[in-house]
């Protein structure tokens, strides 16, 4: 049998047809491919280790903390470490194993990851130790960096404040790697980092996480990042996707979400860490019986939403900071904003007298997203949008707390000292 002319057109239209669907899915699948690469997302089949982070979760003399991401969600944890810088092997006899547990997060990609979390407990304090992570195996171990246990007795230190990365894409990030190395650059002794919230616009875009992390590893891989939680950390009482990516003390308010209150001493600091996002009242109750147990010569509070920095959130004001005054809070870590400010020393929602009062600040952001400068308030004694990523250096000695802001370029923006 025969077709007719008309049959053979009918047939090359549905091939041209199937042919062009054909191309456009091609097209459909290399585009998301190219967008996984540009934006930094990890190989689907990789099993090594990724956003590796450091925190302190017990006592930073003794123990540390740390956390990681892989595509296996049913990989092994395992933490090998040995005291000294550039142990290149882990096969000696004061080689060091720890075992965490692993759990499993899909985000919004639909991918099922894995969550790896240990911490080394009775360590040596001022001690530098060499380590790696991974699932045991040959294969399936992070590149050796190393970290530094708090010396016994210490009085002096350094560390680094910054809020608000929020980025999306992986050029969003590049600005946060730049922010973070200028940082170190101007503060090298720092121990530690604080980051006052919004790492990522996203929590559920892992994407981006990645990114954070990817940018972040020559100095997150040994410097503890603690974290505090932002309105894009937790959303609708939910924080489940930022807090897979650390490992924090467990210390604060029951009710919360595990992870987002949370305290710490560091030298002759008392750290207080606060979630503005949910269960204000009560982390109330349990701020008050931690300021109260502690005898450290200085209080600094690092939250979010802060109660002097732009618009005030009524019931941080009710609830906290009455806390802050009667306790003799001395610094308060702000974000939020994204524009840099710093009050007079506040008492009673008042100007008071130096060395009587709390000094709040907000140190602009450390990404891309800077606002346009809000309207003074009668508690400003410096209120600036410079349009430039910003971060901090807050330097603890005995009597004095010396803290110097500073822009991506390095250039000093504002400076001031507490004491005792």
């Amino acid at each position: 049998m025969f077709s007719c002319p008309q049959q053979k057109g009918v047939i090359m239209d549905k091939m041209k047809v199937y042919l062009l669907i054909g191309a456009v899915l091609i097209i459909i699948v290399l585009a998301i491919a190219i967008k996984q690469w540009i934006q930094g997302s990890p190989s689907p089949s990789s099993l090594a280790p990724h956003s590796i982070v450091t925190n302190f979760k017990g006592n930073p003399q003794t123990s540390r903390a740390f956390t990681w991401h892989t595509k296996s969600p049913d990989a092994a944890t395992v933490l090998q470490l040995a005291p000294g810088s550039g142990v290149a092997s882990f096969d000696g006899k004061d080689v060091l194993t720890f075992y965490g547990t692993t759990s499993q997060i899909r985000a919004k990609d639909g991918v099922l990851r894995g969550v790896h979390k240990v911490e080394a407990t009775d360590l040596a304090a001022g001690t530098r130790y060499t380590y790696r992570v991974g699932n045991g195996e040959k294969d399936g171990w992070s590149q050796p960096a190393e970290f530094e246990t708090e010396a016994m007795g210490t009085k002096e230190f350094t560390f680094i404040n910054v809020t608000d990365s929020q980025g999306i894409t992986d050029d969003d990030f590049k600005l946060w790697e730049q922010t973070l190395g200028r940082a170190f650059e101007t503060f090298p002794d720092a121990k530690f980092i604080i980051h006052n919230g919004d790492l990522t616009e996203d929590p559920e875009d892992e994407s981006a996480w990645y990114s954070f992390f990817r940018h972040a590893e020559p100095w997150l891989r040994s410097s503890a990042l603690m974290p505090v939680t932002g309105n894009h950390d937790e959303i609708d009482g939910k924080a489940e996707p930022f807090l897979s990516h650390f490992n924090l003390p467990e210390n604060g308010e029951k009710s919360a979400n595990p992870g987002t209150s949370y305290s710490f001493d560091y030298g002759p600091v008392h750290f207080v860490f606060l979630n503005t996002e949910s269960k204000v009242k009560k982390q109330a109750e349990w701020l008050r019986a931690d300021l109260a147990a502690t005898n450290q010569p200085w209080i600094i509070v690092a939250l979010h939403q802060g109660p002097y920095g732009g618009k005030q959130k009524k019931s941080i004001v009710e609830h906290w900071v009455p806390l802050f005054d009667e306790f003799g809070v001395d610094l308060v870590l702000q974000g939020h904003n994204h524009e840099y400010s710093r009050s007079y020393p506040l008492k009673g929602n008042q100007i008071t007298e130096e060395g009587t009062g709390t000094v709040y600040v907000v140190t602009n952001a450390s990404g891309r997203k800077l606002n346009k400068k809000k309207d003074d308030q009668f508690y400003h004694r410096v209120h600036l949008q410079n349009g430039k990523p910003m971060f901090a250096g807050i330097r603890i000695q005995e009597n004095a707390l010396a803290y110097e802001a500073y822009d991506i370029d390095g250039e000093r923006i504002d400076g001031f000292v507490l004491r005792k």
